[in-house]
């Protein structure tokens, strides 16, 4: 973004009283990340009022500051501008910068998935394209406007991640964004305390189509029949299905896993063999929708064959990491829910690349009334067979533990509440060159820990 603050004012209908030819490059809520010419946009909290880090921020580099105007002694000899409510300024902003911006937008929804099929489709286009995706957890009220506000004039690809915990948030994310492509990667379990039932969370994703360019082109898992019956319900809806069964315009078989990633073929409106380094038939299924996407932008199959191997996903999702003791660690530490968590299982269960098979599972959270089900079903996807041992962390895993010590001997089996010394110990002792652990859990167990411990 190149704008001067006079037009960033008539953006959002309020007078520049001086400094109108500052030239404004982005936008930043917090000093520590903040770029030479940002505008810096303070917000007032309970606990953190960001109008005492507005000196900071032009120290840093800002050209310029948001002002709330009942915010008692505002600068007087910097670029400012007064506003009723930062929030609102910051997403009318976004809504003029993305009116006046001529890439193509893609938006990205579902229950798991967003990120990895984010960091796939970037990468992919990549280079084709001059792409620009959203970084980190910037999937909100607050992180879509700042992500728009921050692509290059000259981005040709945007790709947004649209994340929520109740309804009419994507549909207020849609609308900002009006993307040219919408994806959901799938329904699974995520927000079923906000949203009740996974129609209710198939409903909730749904509503990123509200958004959707008039000639714009909705990617979704067709092997979720919630999803199906959602697509089918609108007529004038241009859709295309991915997935595993043979029903979907894309669909994926003979998958095959090595160390170095997943090779599988597809068939329907992309023919032929594809390969991303990266594990996981989940990983597969999200590799599908930017082959489509891929597909209707224009690529050949060689080139979208060129830019999936060059796949690389944010840490924590399916990242292989080796150790000097020769543990090779499985880190999906990032999130977990009943839907992903089975995937993650079954693919070490499936996999050769170690024989010695652990799982480090951590509590799944936001399930609701029936987080004590979604657990102990957890047990139906370990095969006592496939796998060597078991380590349970946090509170919710003890109704998974009782359920494994029917499939397991105590001295396979531990489960601790809050304390990942146990577990690092437990590893050390047991675990050797053939092993392969497996962490996963919901971001708010943080399993990584006990990896820390190992590099």
């Amino acid at each position: 973004m190149k704008r001067t603050l006079k037009e960033i004012a008539n953006w959002i209908n309020i007078d520049c009283q001086s400094y109108s030819d500052t030239i404004i490059k982005g936008v930043s809520i917090d000093t520590r990340t903040i770029s030479e010419g940002d505008l810096f946009i303070p917000f007032r909290g309970e606990s953190v009022n960001g109008h005492k880090y507005v000196a900071q921020a032009f120290e840093k580099g800002a050209a310029a500051t948001l002002w709330l105007r009942d915010e008692p002694n505002p600068p007087t000899d910097m670029p400012v501008l007064f506003v009723e409510d930062a929030e609102l300024a910051l997403q009318e902003m976004a809504r003029a910068y993305r009116h006046e911006h001529q890439a193509k937008f893609i938006g990205v929804t579902g229950s798991n998935g967003k990120t990895s099929s984010k960091d796939i489709l970037a990468s992919m286009l990549t280079p084709f394209y001059k792409v620009q995706k959203t970084i980190g957890n910037f999937n909100n009220q607050l992180g879509v406007p700042i992500t728009i506000l921050n692509l290059d004039e000259d981005t040709e690809i945007a790709v947004l991640e649209m994340g929520m915990s109740g309804f009419g948030e994507i549909e207020f994310l849609t609308k900002l964004a009006k993307p040219h492509f919408a994806v959901i990667t799938n329904i699974g379990e995520a927000h079923m305390q906000d949203l009740g039932s996974r129609e209710g969370i198939a409903k909730a994703k749904f509503e990123i189509i509200l958004g959707l360019n008039e000639d714009g082109i909705l990617f979704f898992d067709g092997d979720e029949p919630l999803l199906q019956n959602l697509v089918n319900s609108q007529a004038q809806l241009t859709s295309k299905g991915f997935g595993f069964n043979t029903s979907n315009d894309l669909v994926a078989t003979s998958i095959e896993t090595t160390e170095k990633g997943s090779r599988f073929t597809v068939q329907g409106e992309v023919n032929g063999e594809f390969f991303i380094p990266v594990l996981g038939k989940h990983q597969v299924k999200n590799s599908l929708n930017a082959i489509l996407l891929g597909k209707n932008l224009g690529l050949t199959n060689e080139q979208i064959r060129e830019g999936l191997s060059q796949v690389s996903l944010t840490d924590m999702r399916m990242q292989l990491v080796p150790t000097e003791q020769g543990i090779l660690f499985i880190n999906d530490a990032y999130n977990a829910a009943p839907t992903s968590m089975m995937a993650a299982i079954h693919f070490v269960q499936s996999t050769s690349l170690r024989e010695d098979k652990w799982l480090v599972l951590g509590d799944m959270l936001e399930l609701g009334d029936d987080e004590q089900k979604f657990h102990e079903q957890i047990a139906n996807a370990i095969d006592a067979e496939a796998i060597s041992r078991v380590c349970l962390y946090g509170t919710r895993m003890k109704w998974l533990y009782e359920q494994l010590k029917q499939k397991f001997a105590n001295e396979y089996l531990m489960h601790t509440e809050n304390d990942y010394d146990q577990i690092v110990d437990y590893i050390k002792r047991h675990a050797n060159e053939k092993s392969l652990i497996l962490l996963k859990g919901s971001r708010g167990m943080k399993l990584e820990t006990v990896l820390n411990s190992f590099k």
